[in-house]
């Protein structure tokens, strides 16, 4: 209470706000994930709207890492943002190649894939709140990789598994090729 009476309020709690945080990054991750993973369950391959979609995500966040204010340099983000860029300019340049460079490049894409979403919104997050990462305590990253973990392997096993729960139909209204496997019938 002040000397008229009126209340102070109380600090916000730090584990609130962690947590927050925490649920915050998990949900945004999570949903950046799903369709991916789901995708190469389904059909076994990555889509490229995917694929450039996380590397227009990350051309974006790697010239806000470039051209940031700050004093120390952001090398290992940058880095990481990076990979995106060679994986396309690599696919540019073989693209008509059946060796090993292929398997290589396919490895890269699904490495971008499957990592380079959740690194692109940590990495956004982090610049665009700077905070973010202070917020979170170290058992808080964890716990964010493993729920995005969870989620990934289960929608990927869903995709797996998509005959049991839906139709070709669905996959034809939703504007998606239908995969194989799919049961034949009507949109449920």
């Amino acid at each position: 209470m002040t000397d008229d009476g009126a209340q102070i309020a109380a600090p916000r709690s730090d584990s609130r706000a962690s947590t927050r945080a925490t649920g915050v990054v998990i949900v945004g991750m999570s949903v950046a994930v799903w369709w991916p993973a789901f995708t190469l369950g389904a059909w076994g391959t990555f889509f490229f709207d995917q694929l450039l979609t996380v590397w227009a995500a990350s051309t974006g966040a790697l010239l806000v890492v470039l051209f940031q204010p700050r004093g120390r340099p952001r090398v290992l983000k940058a880095l990481a943002l990076l990979v995106p860029s060679l994986w396309l300019a690599l696919s540019f340049l073989f693209l008509e190649s059946d060796d090993l460079l292929t398997v290589a490049l396919d490895l890269l894409a699904l490495l971008v894939a499957l990592l380079g979403v959740p690194a692109t919104i940590w990495v956004l997050a982090r610049v665009m709140w700077p905070e973010f990462g202070e917020d979170i305590p170290r058992g808080r990253r964890v716990l964010v990789v493993v729920a995005v973990a969870i989620i990934g392997v289960a929608a990927f096993l869903l995709g797996m598994n998509q005959e049991l729960f839906l139709t070709c139909g669905d996959f034809t209204i939703s504007g998606n090729s239908e995969p194989p496997g799919c049961v034949p019938g009507a949109p449920s």
